[in-house]
């Protein structure tokens, strides 16, 4: 992972002690002992998949500096994560060489996750970054268990009847969305598994 880091940062940025320490913080952040789902596995999944997708991605060290820092603030009491995982991308690349316009856009991408399947405005890239962000939905059934498993570790002290609540709001938000990707590959390939796996998951609870 520290190779991967240091090949799309190394060129952007001109200070290389504030790479190594931005990159310390991350995987500290994805290691916290509270995250199951949200570690450094997903960032490698999500990169995994920029790299799959690539011919379909605009402006991959956005796409990818996006996927470092769109988890980086997980905390599953706040409704502010993606705005402060956002501002410490923006906080770092300020530093960089990267346009103000594409560090923009790094912090968009991400802020964007907060809601997936509300309307946002257009931008280079985002229906493909919330697509690969929610590539598990569409899982195999054994690896969505397993998603839906550490999801719930991440909760694990909320009462089984909060959560059971909050998770089926979740769930029903999914199911009712005209198509849950965005992208025509992406709904083709793990839509109807992902909607599958969403209604298993809710008819269990």
């Amino acid at each position: 992972m520290q190779t991967r880091w240091n090949s799309l940062v190394s060129p952007l940025m001109p200070d290389a002690a504030r790479s190594a320490q931005m990159y310390a913080q991350l995987v500290a952040a994805y290691s916290g002992s509270g995250r199951h789902y949200h570690t450094l596995r997903h960032v490698q999944t999500l990169l995994n998949t920029v790299e799959e997708y690539a011919g379909q991605v605009e402006d991959r060290p956005v796409v990818e500096l996006a996927v470092w820092f769109h988890d980086a603030v997980y905390n599953y009491l706040s409704a502010e994560n993606e705005a402060r995982s956002a501002e410490l991308a923006r906080q770092f690349l300020a530093h960089s060489r990267l346009s103000a316009e594409r560090q923009a856009r790094v912090a968009y991408l991400i802020e964007c996750t907060a809601r997936h399947t509300a309307a946002h405005a257009p931008a280079p890239d985002l229906d493909f970054f919330l697509d690969a962000d929610l590539r598990v939905l569409g899982a195999e059934p054994a690896d969505y268990a397993e998603y839906a498993r550490q999801i719930r570790q991440e909760y694990r002290l909320v009462p089984a009847v909060l959560y059971r609540r909050g998770r089926r709001k979740v769930l029903e938000q999914l199911l009712a969305a005209p198509v849950l990707y965005r992208t025509t590959a992406f709904e083709q390939r793990f839509g109807v598994a992902a909607r599958r796996n969403l209604q298993a998951e809710l008819n269990g609870l």
